[in-house]
C-alpha cells in the first residue's frame, strides 16, 4: 500500500514552496499531440510523423505534451465495460508504440511530458466507462499509482530534462462522469495532495530525479497550495474565458448554436473581456511561479469557430502575461481543429505547407513569445 492521506506530513502551504524541488529545466515551447489520447487504439485518428517533429524544432519549439486515455495500452475485451482487474492488463506493444513517438521527439530535441489524460476512475471528457471513481475508490487510486510506476519504469534512466510526468489532465469532481455538461467542482485539497503524493512516490520509487507536474485544480484553473510544499511543478490552462476558447465547442456548450459572439476586448453576455481580466485570472498562477514552483500551461488555444482576428488579440494577451514571467506554453493541438495545421478555419487565408494547410498569423503569434 503507498502513502495513505494519514501518513502525510504538513499542511502544503504555499509559504513552505520556497524549499521545492519543482524547477522546471527549461521554458517550454509547444504541442500537445494528440495520438494517443483515445481509448481505443483501433480509432487512433492521429499519427505524428517524424518529419512533423522536424518542423516543430526548426521553428524554434522545444517541448511536446503526450495526452494519453490509458485503456489505449491495455488488453482487454473492448466489446464490454472494463472491470477493475482488466485496469492492470498493460499491452507492452502499445506502450512501445507510444515511446516510439518519445524517442522520435528525443532525436529531435523536444522534451516529452507523458500524461494521463484518462486516468483509471477519472477523465475531464465523456466516451469510456470507468469501472470505478479516483477520487472516491482507494482501488482507482492504486490502480492510478501502478501505472504511474509503469511508466516510471519504461524512462527510470532518462533525464528530466527529456521527460516529465503530468500526473493528470484537468482533475475536478463531477458526479457523472459520462455526462461531459455536468457541472464541475475543485477536489478537496488534501484528497488531492494524498493522490499526488500517491503518484509521486509510485514515480519517485524508480527514480528521485523525476519531474512530476499536476495540473490545476477544477478542470486545470486553480493552483493547488495543498501539494506547494512537495516536488510537484503545476500546470495551467489557456482557455479563459471559454466565451472566446470554446466558442460553439458542442462538448463545452449545451446550447453551442446560441451563444453571444465573442469580441475581444469587448462585451460578451455580462462580462467585459480584457487584459485586466486575464491578469486578475492569472495572478494566483503568477504567485505560485514567484514562490519557487514551477509553472507551465501544458494545455493553450481556441476552437476554430471563434472569429481569427479575436482569436490572435486574445491569445496575444495570454502568451504576453504567461511570458513576462517566464511560464511556458503547449498548444492544444498540432494538426487540428485548434492547431497550426488542418484547423479548417474558413475566415483566413492558409498557406501551404508541405501538403497542410498552415495558419502563418498563429505561427508567428506563438514563436514570438
Amino acid at each position: 500500500m503507498l502513502t495513505s492521506a494519514a501518513a502525510l506530513a504538513g499542511t502544503g502551504s504555499l509559504a513552505s514552496a520556497s524549499a521545492n524541488r519543482s524547477k522546471l529545466p527549461a521554458r517550454w515551447k509547444g504541442f500537445n499531440l494528440t495520438d494517443f489520447n483515445t481509448p481505443d487504439p483501433a480509432r487512433q485518428w492521429r499519427t505524428t510523423t517524424e518529419e512533423q517533429l522536424k518542423w516543430m524544432a526548426g521553428w524554434g519549439f522545444n517541448f511536446v505534451r503526450l495526452p494519453i486515455a490509458y485503456p489505449y495500452y491495455l488488453n482487454f475485451d473492448r466489446s464490454k465495460a472494463i472491470t477493475p482487474e482488466e485496469v492492470y492488463h498493460i499491452d507492452t506493444s502499445k506502450v512501445d508504440r507510444i515511446d516510439a513517438l518519445v524517442q522520435l521527439a528525443h532525436k529531435n530535441g523536444l522534451h516529452v511530458s507523458l500524461n494521463l489524460h484518462r486516468a483509471p476512475g477519472y477523465c475531464i471528457n465523456a466516451g469510456f466507462n470507468e469501472p470505478y471513481n479516483l477520487w472516491k475508490d482507494e482501488a482507482a487510486q492504486q490502480a492510478f499509482y501502478f501505472h504511474w510506476n509503469m511508466w516510471a519504469k519504461r524512462y527510470k534512466g532518462v533525464s528530466s530534462a527529456k521527460v516529465s510526468f503530468d500526473l493528470l489532465n484537468e482533475p475536478s469532481m463531477r458526479e457523472d462522469m459520462n455526462d461531459q455538461h455536468s457541472k464541475a467542482s475543485a477536489v478537496p485539497g488534501a484528497l488531492y495532495r494524498k493522490v499526488a503524493q500517491g503518484a509521486l512516490a509510485a514515480i519517485r520509487k524508480e527514480n528521485g530525479e523525476h519531474l512530476v507536474i499536476a495540473d490545476g485544480n477544477n478542470v486545470g484553473n486553480q493552483p493547488i497550495p495543498e501539494i506547494a510544499d512537495l516536488d510537484i511543478a503545476q500546470s495551467c490552462r489557456g482557455y479563459f474565458p471559454h466565451a472566446i476558447s470554446h466558442y460553439k465547442a458542442p462538448w463545452a456548450n449545451k446550447d453551442p448554436e446560441h451563444l453571444p459572439e465573442p469580441k475581444y476586448p469587448g462585451q460578451v453576455g455580462n462580462q467585459y473581456l480584457n487584459r485586466e481580466l486575464l491578469e486578475n485570472y492569472y495572478k494566483p498562477w503568477i504567485d505560485l511561479a514567484a514562490k519557487g514552483v514551477g509553472v507551465h500551461c501544458g494545455e493553450c488555444g481556441c476552437w476554430n469557430k471563434t472569429p481569427h482576428d479575436v482569436f490572435i488579440a486574445w491569445f496575444g494577451d495570454v502568451l504576453d502575461i504567461l511570458s513576462a514571467h517566464r511560464i511556458g506554453f503547449a498548444l492544444w493541438e498540432f494538426v487540428g481543429d485548434f492547431g497550426i495545421l488542418n484547423s479548417g478555419r474558413t475566415d483566413i487565408t492558409y498557406e501551404d505547407w508541405k501538403g497542410f494547410k498552415l495558419d502563418r498569423r498563429l505561427l508567428n503569434l506563438i514563436q514570438k513569445y
